[in-house]
């Protein structure tokens, strides 16, 4: 099999498969949970109404994201019950054509107050899950929450109990500032997680500290050497301090973890997270080559949608070079790709517009300014309807050649113009 076969491979969907919380329908499948309505709202200056947090997560619903992460519902009344309506409405939504339904998780520290109102909120959706964190590196334990590790581990276990004791059957426990934390603590904390009855755990590098071979390692030793890790699923949550939040996360899926953690557009704290596009995509188009085929089953064609819905709701707009959605993407300016776009566009892109749900024309992604060449002033007047001959065609590039030296970018109506 060739890599160009290899990446066409899609899975093909049917029915979505059962959903049991510790269990994958197969070892390469890759969960999504989208936290765009809890961390990416964190993102400074990105907060949303709660009008605009409902209609995200029925976008996120298009997608077909496995599990949304929906709010931290011990905040406010107002994070609350728009979480309660989310629960109530979109967690509740069997889609008629694949069955599919998404997990609605809300955020619970070791308190028991916060777990309570996190059952409160979230208990109407068909598949509510809680996520219960504890910060466990030792300058969190020591400066922030002022604990040893083995009151660290009895409050999580407590928690994760009480949780159980309120109707929770989807428990997720995780590792706060797991990046920076002693990893045979992590393989303690965890196990003893497991034992009191999570069903999914894992580890956040939550200052983006850690780099994509030392990520990997950490992540395979973990699973290697936490008690029941074969009796639940292993996730991670990456941030992108230095730049390479979607390499951890690609890191760890090859390293053993079915479980990522991503936001539309990479928003989140600081710098943000790994963006579900990104890692979605990386998987689409390269999966076979990671653990023999690992994939997800995002609907990619509303990423695009997904993403502009995003940008105008939270006003955190993405530079035009962002992979996958920024502006310049599918975009070509010099004449040289520009000729191969033409004639072929898997010449320079190794993506479909359309498989984000980008509709384009035969030549649209062509930019024409002063590094285009005559095949594609050619192609655009044909598209706009100009049969020219090449007569006139050298008449036409040599005045476009001239105007490229007042502007940057050289409209239709200045072709047209050129034309008469």
């Amino acid at each position: 099999m060739t890599e160009t076969e290899a990446a066409d491979i899609k899975p093909v969907i049917e029915q979505w498969p059962e959903y049991i919380p510790n269990k994958l329908p197969d070892k390469n499948y890759v969960r999504v949970l989208d936290t765009t309505l809890r961390d990416g709202e964190q993102a400074p200056g990105g907060s949303l109404t709660p009008p605009q947090k409902i209609e995200i997560a029925w976008q996120l619903h298009k997608l077909r994201v496995d599990i949304m992460e929906v709010g931290f519902p011990a905040s406010s009344e107002q994070e609350f019950e728009t979480i309660q309506t989310i629960a109530k409405t979109v967690g509740n939504e069997v889609d008629e054509e694949t069955g599919y339904v998404p997990v609605i998780a809300v955020l619970a520290r070791t308190i028991h107050s916060d777990i309570e109102a996190c059952w409160g909120s979230v208990k109407y959706a068909k598949r509510p899950r809680i996520i219960i964190f504890a910060s466990t590196s030792d300058i969190h334990m020591k400066y922030k929450l002022k604990k040893t590790k083995e009151e660290v581990v009895e409050m999580a276990v407590s928690s994760v109990n009480f949780a159980k004791s309120l109707g929770f059957t989807d428990i997720q426990f995780g590792c706060e500032d797991g990046g920076r934390s002693d990893k045979d603590f992590i393989c303690k904390i965890l196990g003893e997680g497991i034992k009191a009855g999570a069903s999914t755990v894992g580890i956040a590098d939550t200052v983006g500290i850690n780099m994509p071979v030392e990520f990997g390692e950490l992540v395979s030793y973990i699973i290697a050497n936490t008690p029941g890790m074969n009796e639940c699923v292993f996730g991670i949550h990456c941030h992108n301090d230095l730049g390479v939040a979607t390499a951890n996360t690609l890191s760890a899926i090859c390293a053993g973890a079915r479980h990522v953690e991503v936001t539309i557009n990479g928003i989140g704290e600081r710098s943000g997270n790994a963006p579900l596009e990104e890692v979605v995509m990386a998987l689409k188009c390269r999966g076979a080559y990671l653990m023999d085929g690992a994939y997800t089953r995002i609907n990619t064609r509303q990423i695009m949608a997904t993403s502009k819905m995003v940008q105008e709701y939270s006003g955190l707009y993405v530079q035009p070079y962002k992979p996958i959605v920024g502006d310049n993407c599918f975009l070509h300016e010099s004449g040289i790709h520009q000729d191969g776009i033409l004639k072929n566009r898997s010449t320079y892109e190794i993506l479909s517009p359309e498989d984000i749900g980008i509709v384009k024309s035969e030549n649209s992604g062509i930019l024409l300014g002063k590094l285009s060449g005559r095949h594609a002033v050619k192609g655009r007047l044909k598209e706009l309807g100009y049969e020219i001959d090449d007569g006139k065609l050298n008449d036409i590039f040599s005045r476009f050649r001239d105007l490229t030296k007042q502007k940057k970018r050289i409209t239709d109506d200045d072709l047209k113009a050129l034309v008469m």
